[in-house]
């Protein structure tokens, strides 16, 4: 190193995952933007194989039909968490992917081994080529996609909490029926055979009910610059 040089940093890989409703998304945005690290939304990908197979008349609860068209959407993903993108096949789907239908699909198709293949080859491609490191955000993401990060926590909150969450983002929706279809969500993604959401042994655990998200936010990023001064 030359005099004077400033130290490098060590790329950081950091793995955020937990139900829906917890403030993962938010928190994780915000904390790849504060420590200037890139940030992988892996629930969007999903969202957007659902959204081609939904777009190009798959029937999505034909596992073997949903399998055999898994190689053909490109899907890309942008990584700045002030502005992430995701694009299937040159178009762009941030918001189609958010629909009701999408979202009643998602999880069937997200079982598939197939799509989980696929899906987690990109994910640890993405994570791979992070120059600084990156925030990954889903499900699976300590246990399965990227078993070996340098951190990896796991958000949860009560049902009502997340339930009141969601309705506020979806805007005057039942909050009963919000619980009804996250609890739902929870029991078709915890068991299904490929990659269930689940906590990682190794993850720190971090309830998000009583706390703000500003505090949440505070809480993970100290948790990720403990972890980048310790390598």
């Amino acid at each position: 190193m030359e005099n004077g040089a400033a130290p490098t940093v060590p790329a950081v890989i950091v793995a955020i995952d937990g139900p829906s409703g917890t403030g993962k998304s938010s928190t994780s945005k915000a904390v790849a933007a504060q420590l200037g690290l890139s940030y992988l939304d892996t629930g969007a990908q999903y969202r957007a194989i659902t959204w081609w197979m939904v777009t190009n008349g798959i029937d999505t609860d034909d596992p073997h039909a949903v399998a055999a068209a898994a190689g053909k959407p490109e899907i890309v993903s942008g990584t700045d968490p002030a502005a992430p993108t995701i694009t299937v096949d040159g178009v762009d789907v941030a918001g189609p992917i958010r629909t009701q239908e999408v979202t009643s699909k998602v999880s069937a198709v997200s079982a598939v081994p197939e799509i989980r293949a696929r899906i987690t080859e990109l994910q640890r491609s993405i994570a791979a080529a992070a120059p600084l490191g990156i925030v990954v955000e889903g499900r699976d993401i300590g246990t399965t996609v990227l078993p070996d990060a340098d951190l990896k926590i796991f958000l949860t909150a009560s049902a009502e909490a997340r339930a009141a969450r969601r309705s506020g983002e979806l805007k005057g929706a039942d909050v009963n029926a919000t619980r009804e279809a996250l609890i739902k969500r929870d029991a078709a993604d915890s068991s299904r055979k490929t990659s269930p959401l689940a906590k990682a042994g190794d993850a720190v655990e971090v309830d998000t009910t009583a706390l703000t998200l500003p505090q949440v936010i505070e809480c993970v990023v100290t948790l990720v610059e403990e972890k980048r001064a310790g390598k």
